[in-house]
């Protein structure tokens, strides 16, 4: 196996690894053992991964817990840690979705079960047609400006909506989403 590679976030200078550890389908849901997530972390650590990505909903968030737990053993600034919100978390009909409501206690809880005082990207995980985009962006600006993430991004959104939010954030001054992530997986 080659030397990892790194690659700069969009524009931004966050440099990212080529490849990273996704929690979906490897924490919470299929491996629930601490010492084989431990050894997959690890592992890909040591390869070089410094990016791991999680998400509240991923296993009603265990994969944040078991994620958060087994990186308190390497230095916070070697790695570059995301999560997201949407996906509901309960029954209540606030728990779910982009309300500013909802992104700000989403994030509070995940820097809990993540053990951090940050992540490095927040990322909305579907668009939410229910909620208007100014409402959308100004949490998120509001996010990054407390420092609870330090970039804001978007996950599986449409173009247009993507270009909206940009246009939006841009207009107002308001930190624009600045990475996309589409579905993707090596496998």
């Amino acid at each position: 196996m080659g030397e990892m590679r790194y690659r700069k976030l969009g524009k931004w200078g966050l440099k990212v690894s080529e490849i990273s550890l996704g929690a979906w389908v490897t924490f919470g849901d299929v491996v629930k053992d601490k010492e084989t997530v431990r050894e997959i972390v690890r592992i890909a650590y040591e390869g070089g991964v410094n990016f791991f990505d999680n998400a509240d909903v991923y296993a009603k968030g265990l994969a944040e817990e078991i994620m958060g737990e087994i990186l308190q053993e390497f230095p916070r600034h070697t790695l570059v840690l995301s999560t997201k919100a949407y996906w509901p978390m309960s029954e209540d009909p606030n728990d779910r979705g982009l309300s500013r409501k909802h992104l700000l206690e989403s994030i509070t809880k995940s820097l809990k079960r993540l053990k951090t005082d940050y992540v490095d990207i927040f990322f909305a995980h579907r668009f939410d047609p229910e909620v208007p985009m100014e409402e959308i962006v100004y949490a998120m600006h509001t996010i990054v400006e407390k420092g609870y993430a330090l970039y804001w991004g978007t996950s599986e959104w449409p173009a247009a909506r993507i270009a909206e939010a940009v246009a939006f954030a841009r207009e107002n001054g308001l930190h624009p989403p600045v990475v996309e992530q589409p579905q993707y997986s090596m496998l």
